[in-house]
């Protein structure tokens, strides 16, 4: 039989228990989307100021693995300036991905070797980590905090809906002017429908003996 008194010394410790884990105090969820960005690199043989034999054609192979799209950032690491030819080339092979080279290239660990220049394809990612949470048994707690999964849903699937993972840290910009005539038209065209019941109900072709 287990002692009245070590059972009622636990009790708090039970009851404490219950009420640990995430804490979400507020409205705002505390797992919110963490966006990483990770950079990859090709380093590109030059001749002459312009890409060497076949390297457009390896630059292109590189890329379709990547699976380059929206979203991904590239730009040239040429600080030597070996390469004064070559952007023409680089940017013909990522136009054909729908994409721009950047203008500023992230400093990469490795130095470049002479006589070469590297691309640089900057990918980010968002997740919001450690979700599910499911930490915190809310049937025991006595703060009045929301679920300590509260948030999860809604802002994993931000995480994996948004286009560019960068607009979760510093936004999108808007278009300068508005083109009210373009904005105007979904409300015209409902206004301009008319009701579905405009022509009456159709007479039902089927009769009961």
């Amino acid at each position: 039989m287990i002692n009245k008194s070590i059972l009622a010394s636990l009790l708090p410790a039970l009851l404490l228990g219950g009420c640990m884990g995430t804490e979400n105090r507020g409205v705002e969820s505390v797992h919110q989307p963490v966006v990483t960005r990770s950079d990859y690199a090709l380093d590109l043989g030059v001749a002459g100021g312009a890409l060497a034999p076949g390297e457009q054609q390896r630059l292109a192979g590189w890329m379709s693995t990547m699976r380059l799209g929206y979203g991904d950032r590239v730009a040239i690491d040429d600080p030597a300036a070996e390469g004064y030819r070559a952007r023409a080339d680089i940017a013909a092979v990522v136009s054909q991905f729908g994409l721009l080279l950047s203008s500023d290239a992230p400093v990469t660990p490795a130095p470049l070797t002479p006589g070469a220049i590297r691309v640089v394809v900057s990918r980010m990612r968002a997740d919001v980590p450690h979700c599910p949470d499911w930490s915190r048994d809310s049937s025991h707690d006595f703060s009045e905090n929301t679920s300590s999964d509260y948030g999860c849903a809604i802002n994993r699937n931000l995480a994996a809906m948004v286009a560019n993972p960068a607009d979760l840290v510093r936004g999108a910009p808007g278009i300068e002017t508005t083109d009210a005539a373009l904005s105007y038209k979904a409300i015209e065209a409902y206004r301009k429908k008319a009701p579905t019941g405009a022509a009456g109900l159709a007479a039902s072709g089927t009769g009961g003996k």
